[in-house]
């Protein structure tokens, strides 16, 4: 069973340190995809900006600096408001938004009580993935029908 977590809320995308703009963002997580946070921009556009990755990079982004490369989160406090910063950079541009730390941290936690952290790979789905893949390798090497004929049976190493 596959469960989704989202959040809605608005970023401000910093244009200056004086001014920054309003963004709607949507915030998801799929335990189908157990190690990475999906967001979702709504710019004003027909279709919206995704990005995803590492939901531990946000996870540690909302305590202390986190991330390099193209992401980058880190907490902040901007006149008194407890801030996440994320710093996105891409072949199109970089943008900086703060978010509000409470509700980025409350929707974190609601995807850690479904997903703790160490348990992730058991959401993967790949042992049952494997155990098909080999049930129907088993079935393909045993002949016709799937069934070893009666008088023969397979020779040990083959």
């Amino acid at each position: 069973m596959n469960t989704v977590v989202e959040r809605e809320l608005e970023l401000g995308l910093v244009l200056s340190p004086e001014r920054s703009i309003p963004v709607p963002a949507r915030l998801t997580y799929r335990t189908d995809d157990p190690y990475a946070v999906h967001i979702a921009f709504h710019v004003g556009s027909d279709c919206p900006v995704h990005w995803t990755f590492a939901r531990e990079l946000l996870v540690e982004g909302v305590f202390r600096p986190s991330g390099e490369g193209d992401v980058r989160v880190w907490p902040t406090k901007l006149n008194g408001r407890s801030l996440v910063c994320m710093a996105l950079t891409s072949p199109d541009g970089d943008a900086l938004l703060e978010a509000p730390a409470a509700a980025v941290s409350a929707w974190l936690e609601r995807t850690l009580r479904i997903v703790p952290p160490g348990s992730e790979s058991t959401h993967l789905g790949i042992d049952k993935g494997l155990n098909a893949l080999l049930a129907l390798t088993s079935r393909d090497d045993a002949g016709p029908g799937g069934t070893w004929p009666s008088d023969e049976s397979p020779e040990p190493g083959a």
